[in-house]
Formats: C-alpha cells, structure tokens, sequence
C-alpha cells in the first residue's frame, strides 16, 4: 500500500519540481506580493508625507492677537490680507496652503459669547485645497490648533494628562487582534491559490495529454493513486502558501508605514503550541481544498476547463476567510466547527487571537479528516469510471 502512495507522490512531486517553470509558479508569487506590498507601502507614505522642512503658508484676514500667537508657536509661515478672489485662486493653483478668515472683533466675541444665549458662536471659515498633500496637512493642523484652544476657553478638567500608560491592552491583546482578524483571510486565499495552481493541472491535464490512461494501466491501486496524487499536491500547495504567506509578514511594516518608525509587529509572543496548532490547521485545510478541486478537475476535460470550475470556489473560500475580521476570536460553539472551511477559519482566527478552542481545533481536524477520506473514494471511484477518465 504504502510504496504505490509513495510512487505517486514521488511521479507528482518529480514532475513538477523538475520543471523550472512550475517551481517559479509556486515561489515567484512570495517575492512578487513583498516587492509590490513593500513598493506600495512606501509609495503611499511618500505620497502622504510632508517635507520636513516644508513651511506650510497661511494667509489670514481679521487674524486676532491670540490666535496669531498659536500660529506663531506652529511655526506657520503667517501672513495677513483680504478675503477676496485672488486669494482663494491662490490656494486653488497650490501657491497657498490655507486661506483662514476670522470674523472682526473675534476674541471680543469669543469672550462675550454665551452658549446658552441661543446666538450662534463666533465662526471661522478655512478654505484648503484637498488635492494637495501640504494644503490637507496644514488644514488638520490648523483646525487642531483651533479646536485645542477653543477647548481651553471652556476647560473645567483634564482627561489623561499625568503622563502615564492609559491604554490597558497587552501585547497579546494587541498583535492576536491585529492578525486575527486578517491572517484568517490571508491564509485561506493563498492556501486555495496554491491548491488551484496545481491539481487542476494535474488531475485535467494529464487527461487532457492523455498520460493519466499510463497510469491507470499499472498494478496500483486507483485509492493510492487517488491519496498519492493528493498528498504531493498538498506539499506543493503548502509550499506555494508558506512562499506567499513570508512575503506578506515580511512586507507587513511597510504597507502599514511602520518601518522606521519604532513599531513592530511581534510574532514571538505566539508560543510552540500555538504554531503546531495552526500547522494542523493549515494542513488538513489544504488536504480538503486539494480534494475537492481534484474531484472538479477530474470532470474536465482541459485544464482551462477545470480552471473555470474552481472559481465558485475561491468565492466560497473569500467568502469565508472575511467572517474572520468581524468575530473578534474564535467561536465557542462547537456545531459552528462542523462546517467545512469555515471551521479552519474560526481556528485560525482563535489561534492568532489566543482563544483558540481545544474541542472546536478537535472537530475541524475531524471533520476535514473524514472529508478528505470521502474525496479520496470519490475521486477513486471517478478513476475507475472510463465515462470521466476518457472524455477528452
């Protein structure tokens, strides 16, 4: 039994690692996704950054004693003029940040006003212009010089001003947020990704160039063709998996813009455990995906043909890898663990969130293990079928 397996896997795993272009398939998409992650991680920084030695321009009309001292402290390049066409077209064409227009009299207005009076309160007109990165940049600091003074003239407390460490989330907290809610998703796209890359060529292909007819003539049994074929399409659907899965980790502080600035993404706050966990996870995962797309594949008759029937698929997968982000960890009902795929996405969302369900982990296994097994009879019985097998 064990040596017909091992033939098959050894026949799938030579053919493809032998050539080149295949292996590119299944690694080139690792360094494709960190080149182009890292490349719009830095190009949306530099996009939305402000030169540091940038002085942002700002014309005011009416500009109070006291809100020119503010601007002072903000180091704004402040100067004094009309509200009139010409300086509005100026902001327009980009060759002023900010037209800021106070009302006359506006700190003896501040002074007097009343909010109970039912009057309306002293008002301040900012025109910028959103389509340029300095303009935008200097109306937030503007509206948030604006806004911290006006909450000094009616200041009565102070909220978290004593200098301490107010947010109360751990490190634990933080990180199984973050990746629970994304690698979930992340993880089931590239694992169906590296599962469709291959079986379909496999399975279709080799009816479509006539070599499964070969194979089938042989002693071997058609179950350890069926359980050769997909083990060794589930190494290499992991390997294309773990190749795009570093490229994304690697790239991650990048595309979030915390390279360079004194944030990290923490792994190692995930202990052996958990990562044997996942592992399981991921592997009787993929076996269920390389099962079913195996058996679709096997009703077409071109790999183009099997490649059309897989794509319900990867929306079902979609699909389910997003209701990971808005559970906020792993389900705790253990019925929720009987539904395939959405099983291991509730596994890997308790894994990465540190809730991870021993019994609900228990069942997923279970159930893809008894799902797999039932894929393998089918798709050895669709080997025994000369109706499937030689339709071409």
């Amino acid at each position: 039994m064990k040596s017909g397996i091992i033939t098959i896997m050894k026949k799938e795993l030579s053919r493809f690692f032998s050539d080149k272009r295949m292996v590119l398939s299944i690694l080139l998409p690792g360094v494709l996704i960190y080149v182009l992650y890292s490349f719009m991680g830095t190009a949306m920084g530099d996009m939305f950054s402000v030169d540091e030695d940038y002085t942002p321009t700002v014309q005011a009309v009416n500009l109070p004693d006291s809100i020119k001292a503010l601007l002072n402290q903000a180091e704004l390049a402040v100067t004094t003029g009309a509200d009139d066409e010409a300086a509005r077209a100026a902001v327009t064409n980009q060759e002023l940040d900010l037209l800021a227009v106070f009302p006359e009299g506006f700190d003896e207005a501040v002074a007097a006003y009343e909010a109970s009076s039912g009057v309306p309160a002293p008002a301040v007109e900012i025109y910028y212009n959103s389509a340029s990165t300095n303009s935008t940049m200097t109306y937030r600091m503007m509206t948030g010089l604006l806004d911290a003074y006006e909450a000094q003239l009616v200041n009565k407390f102070d909220v978290n001003m004593g200098g301490g460490t107010y947010d109360l989330a751990t490190e634990e907290d933080s990180v199984g947020s973050y990746f629970s809610r994304m690698m979930p998703l992340l993880l089931m796209i590239f694992l169906y990704s590296g599962c469709a890359g291959v079986a379909p060529e496999s399975i279709a292909g080799e009816k479509e160039r006539g070599t499964i007819a070969t194979m089938l003539i042989t002693p071997i049994r058609r179950s350890h063709i069926a359980v050769g074929k997909i083990l060794a399409l589930a190494v290499i659907s992991l390997i294309s998996a773990a190749s795009s899965t570093i490229g994304t980790v690697l790239s991650l502080p990048k595309m979030m813009g915390m390279d360079g600035a004194g944030m990290d993404i923490n792994v190692s706050i995930y202990k052996v455990q958990d990562y044997l966990l996942l592992a399981a996870v991921i592997a009787s995962t993929v076996l269920v995906l390389v099962t079913l797309i195996s058996i679709l594949s096997a009703f077409a008759k071109t790999t183009k043909e099997a490649q059309t029937y897989v794509v319900p698929v990867m929306i079902l997968v979609m699909l389910l890898g997003v209701t990971g982000m808005f559970g906020g960890g792993a389900s705790q009902d253990l019925t929720s663990y009987c539904i395939p795929l959405y099983n291991s996405v509730q596994c890997m969302s308790g894994v990465f969130s540190f809730s991870a369900l021993p019994a609900g982990v228990g069942v997923t296994l279970a159930v893809n293990g008894v799902l797999t097994v039932l894929g393998v009879v089918v798709l050895a019985g669709m080997f025994n079928s000369e109706k499937v097998i030689f339709t071409r």
